[in-house]
């Protein structure tokens, strides 16, 4: 069989990489709409965090992620192979409207392999979440940041164009099947393998119209997907990052403001896990903390410091849902945690000592920090690192092969003393 397209027949490469990008997209398909299913069982509040539940959901999505990659590249060198052949014609085109759809569907399938898993492979990369891409080349993209907005689009837009492909595909297959069986032509034998009698292509040239109403099908996708919402649904209801923690919640007292003598004015409260081997990250957006601070002249006590953290203000990037469960911080049955503790002045740098109450478990904790003061403002960054099993967070997962003990807390503020 040779390698080389003609105009009346596929070559073996052309052929290899036709039933290579099938077998990966009908593998990936039923993967990733059974790994999706699996997600919102975890995802949903009755969900009792089932470790192999998880461990099934993180298999078939990194499997799917992967298969996913192959797919894109492989329709990246189909698409450059093609372009380096001649095409062959149609069998009947003279008929107009049928060649019209066909090489309509031609288009679709050729743009949405590649848009398809490159939509998902950046709504990976600007995710903190599970199901690494099994590949020794990270699993970052360039320019994409870790964005809970991005992912959310991306996200959006890798669900239109999964059902623009599965369109595409459901077409192709029905077209082929017509020519085989109802028209008894040889288009579908053109792409079987193995050498077959095949009859001449009458003269023909190839239009660019089927490609502009492939690019019509693609804009009315996006445009009706971005018009029932599609594209932002998935972007978080609270902004990541910096809040303004005093007045955020509104359990923090008249007498806890009286008693503290720092206002803060800005401040990140973050947390990082390692799930599945990659890093986690979030923070809370809704936190609040009462400081009674005098610098001492020499190492001692120098005041208190009482933190209170609104645990469903937590952004934890695509496990936030499931983070919120009872197995977990179970927000809905304790939705504050606070830090209470006595303020150290060392020979080099500061401490505070005290006790962290979350999830009904008190814990004794060392947060050290640094302060930079500077007349009446001050900016202090510190952390620490806690073990999750110490609050009973993730009992289901008794070791660290999907979730590790470790939490790393990390605090950064600016505060102004009152007047």
């Amino acid at each position: 069989m040779p390698r080389q397209n003609t105009t009346h027949s596929y070559g073996s490469v052309a052929k290899a990489f036709h039933w290579l990008t099938a077998l990966l997209i009908l593998s990936a398909f039923p993967l990733g709409y059974i790994a999706n299913e699996l997600a919102q069982e975890i995802q949903g509040p009755d969900f009792n965090g089932d470790a192999a539940v998880i461990e099934r959901a993180t298999l078939l999505f990194s499997v799917h992620k992967t298969l996913g990659i192959a797919v894109f590249f492989t329709a990246v060198l189909r698409i450059l192979w093609a372009l380096s052949q001649p095409k062959p014609g149609l069998l009947h085109p003279d008929r107009k409207a049928e060649a019209l759809a066909a090489e309509t569907v031609h288009w679709l399938l050729y743009g949405s392999l590649v848009a398809v898993p490159l939509s998902g492979w950046v709504h990976h990369a600007a995710t903190t979440g599970f199901a690494p891409i099994w590949w020794p080349f990270g699993q970052d993209l360039p320019f994409v940041p870790k964005s809970d907005v991005v992912a959310g689009v991306f996200g959006g837009l890798h669900w239109l164009l999964v059902w623009t492909l599965a369109a595409a595909l459901a077409l192709h297959i029905a077209g082929a099947l017509k020519h085989h069986v109802i028209d008894r032509d040889a288009t579908l034998r053109r792409m079987l393998p193995g050498q077959h009698r095949l009859p001449s292509v009458p003269p023909q040239r190839h239009s660019m119209l089927p490609l502009l109403v492939a690019a019509l099908v693609w804009l009315g996708v996006l445009g009706g997907g971005a018009t029932l919402g599609v594209l932002d649904r998935h972007a978080p209801e609270q902004a990541q990052g910096i809040a303004t923690p005093v007045t955020a919640l509104e359990t923090a007292t008249a007498e806890d403001a009286a008693a503290s003598n720092w206002q803060v004015q800005s401040g990140t409260l973050a947390i990082s896990v390692t799930q599945m081997g990659s890093a986690v990250t979030g923070s809370f957006a809704e936190w609040s903390a009462q400081i009674q601070f005098e610098e001492p002249a020499t190492p001692g006590p120098a005041g208190e410091v009482e933190v209170t953290i609104a645990i469903p203000s937590l952004e934890l990037g695509s496990v936030t849902q499931q983070a919120m469960g009872a197995d977990y911080f179970d927000s809905a049955s304790y939705p504050t945690a606070r830090f209470a503790a006595q303020i150290f002045k060392l020979e080099t740098g500061y401490e505070a000592r005290g006790t962290l109450t979350l999830k009904g478990q008190e814990v004794p904790v060392t947060l050290p920090f640094t302060l930079d003061l500077d007349g009446d403002t001050a900016r202090m960054q510190g952390g620490l690192t806690l073990n999750r099993m110490d609050f009973g967070i993730g009992q289901s997962l008794p070791d660290e092969s999907s979730l590790g003990f470790a939490v790393e807390v990390s605090v950064d503020l600016e505060a102004t003393r009152k007047p």
